[in-house]
């Protein structure tokens, strides 16, 4: 019997398109994909590809009254535009008032505290100069973590201040001043949930940053951490998951403080780099889940198969341009070790490149590993 899946569409055609495009390719599910780059990764592999503005409402509409589907890869989209869809019978998936939330940090902040859910402390100021005037009177204490409200993301939008004079180069518009935790871990539960309500969790991850960047470097699964906190942080990010009522992917980024306090920081409903694991480290990848999800099948086995550790390639600090790739073979000397590169043709500094999952029954030799790779792999343009 011939399977005629609907028409499925993803706003964003970067990495997360990609590889949930390579997992719709296994099922011969087609894809349809718009990006406002021309040159977008997903382009050479999707169903169909066009070039236009997320956040422009006619071309979000055009784009989406074709389809009986519409995901996200990226929270920079039209909302508006995707209640009109819903409107007219297209399902979209996350919903337009689960995005309408995470798209703006305050909301979401103030989603946590009207539901109940642990979070860190905050102040909301409606422009900068507000900000300063409130540290000024002594109303907002230093330090704190200065967050932009809308689309900061991989460390964007997001500083530590400890002094006035810090604030100056940022932003002038609306913000959260986040209290300063002492965090002794930081982690992720991806939380998948199709239309008939059937839900299935991930294992706790553990993240690891760099410290300048303040973007992910290091995935670990499982987590260095306690069989409590683990039950405790799934626990937590069910809980999220269950007053967002959302369909698809849900990623809970959670801090781990100095009390054993587990604390939400943000959530995103799309897939997420502390899932990409989960590609050859689980039954069921986050990618095939939220394929099951937007199709409304039943949810997959998220368990591991084998401890996993996943690391980040991004472009070198120096320059821009054409990328050029160095060591690579050395990944192929590791048993266990899986490449993924995203095709991107332009190297930035820190722009994410690819990752590399290493598998093996040992944590932390697989952790070696990886540090081993992330010091040499070079990432760099001509």
């Amino acid at each position: 019997m011939l399977v005629q899946f609907p028409k499925i569409g993803i706003l964003g055609g970067g990495q997360l398109g990609k590889m949930l495009i390579d997992q719709a390719n296994k099922w011969s599910v087609p894809l349809s994909v718009m990006d406002f780059d021309s040159n977008a990764v997903c382009k050479n592999h999707c169903t169909d590809f066009k070039v236009g503005d997320l956040m422009d409402y006619k071309t979000v509409i055009d784009f989406g009254s074709k389809l009986s589907i519409v995901t996200i890869e990226i929270e920079k989209v039209n909302v508006d535009a995707l209640k009109f869809l819903e409107k007219n019978k297209v399902k979209v998936y996350p919903q337009s008032k689960v995005l309408e939330i995470v798209q703006n940090k305050v909301k979401q902040k103030e989603f946590y505290k009207n539901n109940g859910i642990a979070t860190s402390d905050f102040q909301s100021f409606k422009t900068k100069s507000d900000l300063i005037r409130s540290i000024i009177q002594n109303e907002t204490k230093l330090p704190f973590i200065w967050k932009a409200s809308r689309f900061g993301y991989d460390g964007y939008g997001v500083k530590k201040i400890n002094k006035i004079s810090e604030l100056e180069p940022l932003d002038n518009g609306e913000c959260l001043a986040e209290e300063y935790i002492d965090i002794v871990k930081e982690l992720s539960v991806i939380i998948c949930r199709n239309h008939s309500g059937e839900t299935s969790c991930f294992p706790v991850v553990e993240m690891i940053f760099n410290p300048k960047s303040n973007q992910v470097e290091y995935i670990l699964c499982p987590p260095r951490i306690s069989e409590k906190i683990k039950s405790e942080a799934t626990d937590l990010a069910k809980k999220v998951s269950e007053s967002f009522q959302h369909i698809g992917l849900l990623a809970v980024e959670l801090f781990l403080d100095r009390k054993q306090r587990l604390l939400v920081n943000e959530v995103a409903p799309r897939p997420h780099n502390s899932g990409h694991w989960s590609i050859e480290g689980a039954y069921s990848s986050q990618y095939q889940q939220l394929l099951r999800a937007l199709l409304n099948l039943p949810l997959g086995k998220p368990d591991i198969i084998s401890p996993s550790v996943m690391v980040n390639l991004v472009g070198s600090k120096k320059k821009s341009g054409p990328v050029i790739y160095k060591n690579l073979e050395k990944i192929f000397q590791i048993n266990g070790a899986f490449l993924h590169l995203y095709g991107k043709p332009i190297s930035r500094p820190n722009r994410k490149m690819g990752h590399i999952t290493l598998l093996d029954k040992d944590l932390e030799n697989a952790y070696q590993n990886a540090q081993y790779l992330k010091q040499t792999i070079e990432i760099s343009s001509k």
